[in-house]
């Protein structure tokens, strides 16, 4: 299991207006091969947003981080920043990662 942090500058919506603007968004990225979960994450005071994947694979997480990357770009999103990590399930179930239960 591999997990990708994105984030990006957003001018909003945010919150429900947020729902209502992405919501095929979202159920296009559940499709996604590899896809365990998305978290959505938004802050309209520093104006940003992204999310935290889980992916089975790397090779998953990466073909999807090409793809996204260049639909962020298409929306005219700039300065995408991500990052992949290894998770460490051991120490994850310790502290009750919800992907452990």
């Amino acid at each position: 299991m591999v997990l990708l942090q994105i984030d990006f500058p957003y001018n909003g919506p945010f919150g429900k207006d947020m729902l209502e603007a992405s919501a095929d968004l979202a159920k296009s990225i559940a499709k996604e091969r590899g896809l365990i979960s998305k978290i959505w994450t938004e802050n309209k005071e520093t104006k940003e947003a992204g999310g935290i994947y889980l992916f089975q694979d790397l090779q998953s997480l990466q073909a999807y981080l090409e793809m996204h990357k260049a639909r962020l770009e298409s929306f005219g999103i700039k300065d995408i920043r991500s990052k992949i990590f290894n998770i460490n399930e051991d120490l994850s179930k310790i502290t009750k990662a919800p992907i452990f239960w």
